[in-house]
């Protein structure tokens, strides 16, 4: 098999969740070159579809559904809507993901239901939806889930989104070691800081004041090695990896893309 082969995904269908802007737009963006047809499930329609129309005014194939990943319900309705549109399905990316700063000592219920909500209990059904397509199919596929370097190491004042992150990671291997019979490989990708709309908005919570944030945010940059943030691009080529054949021997790995984060 080539190069151009290995990453060829012509014929093969994705969703991925929050898929319209940030890391999830990079990550669609990327598949639909490589040829997969792409589902963007989002809770902004309007976003998804300008998106989708990006995707197919550069020849690619797209289209976008609204969905709340938190609700367990929606997860059938993707994986059958994306089935209706495009006949298949062969990956499914799990990105769809919220953080606020809020310090443990002001955590609210509120928030840790809403942050382990989206980014732990979406991910599961999300992806027993999609295997159980898979399944179904009587063919594989590829599940890949974006955790973070704060599944290893906390950033501070995350302690909720940090052990969602964490979560996934763990779930990534045990989803895994239960499906690789069936030929569907689980994967994750753990980014480091990334420049994405989400980032940009973010807001204090608790006794976070703005100021703070800009200086955790100018000395994080500083620490790393490679003395810059990363792109939704940056995350979008090692989804690529992940869901083409030249990854076909990974197994419950995680990727860590952080520019260095995790070295010092």
């Amino acid at each position: 098999m080539t190069v151009a082969e290995l990453f060829d995904l012509s014929g093969k269908v994705a969703i991925v969740t929050g898929g319209a802007m940030g890391i999830g737009k990079g990550i669609s963006m990327r598949l639909a070159e490589a040829g997969a047809s792409i589902m963007i499930p989002d809770l902004n329609l309007e976003v998804a579809q300008k998106t989708a129309a990006e995707i197919k005014a550069l020849g690619g194939k797209a289209a976008a559904i609204q969905a709340d990943v938190s609700n367990i319900s929606d997860a059938q309705k993707v994986v059958d809507a994306t089935i209706k549109e495009f006949g298949d399905l062969n990956i499914m990316v799990n990105n769809a993901g919220i953080y606020r700063f809020m310090p443990a000592i002001d955590m609210t219920e509120a928030m840790w239901d809403k942050t382990l909500g989206i980014n732990l209990k979406g991910l599961m059904f999300f992806s027993q939806a999609a295997a159980k397509a898979m399944i179904a199919a009587k063919h594989g596929g590829k599940i890949i889930n974006i955790a973070s370097i704060d599944g290893f190491r906390p950033t501070g004042n995350l302690s909720h989104y940090d052990a969602s992150k964490g979560g996934v990671i763990m779930l990534t291997k045990a989803m895994a070691q239960e499906w690789a019979p069936h030929g569907i490989l689980v994967n994750a990708v753990a980014p480091g800081g990334i420049n994405t709309p989400g980032a940009s908005a973010l807001t204090p919570s608790g006794s976070m004041s703005t100021e703070q944030l800009m200086e955790l945010s100018k000395s994080f940059v500083e620490k790393l090695p490679l003395k810059r943030m990363g792109e939704p691009d940056d995350i979008g080529k090692v989804v690529l990896f992940l869901a083409s054949a030249a990854a076909d021997y990974m197994v419950g790995g995680v990727i860590v893309a952080d520019g260095g984060a995790l070295l010092v």
